[in-house]
């Protein structure tokens, strides 16, 4: 007798239902990445027909380049600070507006309209109140005797980018109160009858059951964080966005470099090789996000048991 092999779900709709995200994965990440791959190998300016394989002499070339290495200290420096400020101000927010306030709807409101404000109004917005001359920022400084700063100018131009960033905290406060309000109220309510001050309930009890939901804002805060180029490009002082040259030094990250040798330099090839490996670096920083999961991110349902 033929051994039929068992199968719970038809194989047809399957592969129907996940078609359109295999053809989309395939045409716009697996082609692409496999293109800029291929790109990376030559000498291509982008437009010039006279191109011609190089092999790794670009990657080769990227490893000695001061200036690619420094753009990435830079770049994991403002991730390093933005994204725990970021997480640690959508979680204080959430906290705040998860109690029983007086037009508690309204304060929610307010603190998400400026991210869902565009990135280029934002940006705009933020460099006209930083402004050294005409900004409002150093007119209320100069009000009370502090001199001009020039803060989209070094070194103070790295700070003002972390000001933008901490602009749009209302999209992940959204996420925090969600899962804030998913916990069960017993379970701190309990923890307050055993003796348990506010600090320890949200230390040992609040904190462990929106870990998953905490995890997801850092992994995809490290990576958005890691890939930042339109924001310090909008913030440097000139009218003019294709002016590289104009981004201070200590917001040149790593994809302002990558823009600066695509679009300025015309090497294409180059720029390329700085992607794969900026791939990479990112795709290592997620893995470490990932494994450090197993010691502070809890999970109700034990995926050990299942297996």
């Amino acid at each position: 007798m033929a051994h039929r092999k068992w199968s719970r779900y038809p194989r047809a709709p399957f592969y129907l239902f996940v078609s359109p995200w295999v053809l989309g994965f395939l045409a716009l990440t697996a082609v692409p990445l496999a293109y800029a791959f291929v790109i990376s190998l030559t000498n291509f300016d982008g437009s010039s027909p006279r191109w011609r394989w190089v092999g790794f002499r670009n990657y080769v070339e990227l490893f000695g380049d001061g200036s690619a290495w420094a753009a990435l200290i830079r770049t994991i420096a403002y991730t390093a600070l933005a994204v725990p400020l970021s997480v640690a101000g959508s979680l204080g927010l959430a906290t705040l507006l998860n109690r029983r306030l007086k037009a508690v709807g309204l304060w929610r409101t307010i603190f998400f309209l400026p991210s869902v404000v565009p990135v280029v109004a934002t940006a705009i917005l933020w460099k006209l109140v930083l402004n050294r001359d005409a900004g409002i920022l150093n007119t209320l400084l100069g009000a009370v005797g502090i001199d001009r700063i020039s803060w989209l100018g070094d070194p103070a131009a790295f700070y003002s980018l972390i000001l933008l960033t901490l602009w749009g905290l209302g999209g992940g406060m959204v996420i925090m109160l969600a899962a804030l309000q998913g916990v069960p109220p017993e379970l701190e309510e309990a923890a307050i009858v055993d003796g348990a001050g506010r600090w320890r309930v949200f230390r040992h009890v609040t904190l462990p059951m929106i870990s998953p939901v905490v995890f997801f804002q850092i992994a995809t805060g490290v990576i958005a964080s890691l890939q930042i180029i339109v924001q310090p490009l909008l913030l440097a002082e000139t009218n003019n966005i294709s002016t590289i040259a104009a981004v201070p030094e200590s917001t040149h990250v790593y994809m302002v470099q990558v823009y600066e040798e695509y679009f300025l330099r015309n090497r294409f090839g180059y720029g390329s090789a700085m992607l794969w490996v900026f791939f990479l670096v990112i795709l290592v920083f997620t893995l470490l996000v990932q494994r450090s999961t197993r010691s502070w991110v809890y999970y109700e349902v034990d995926g050990d048991a299942d297996r």
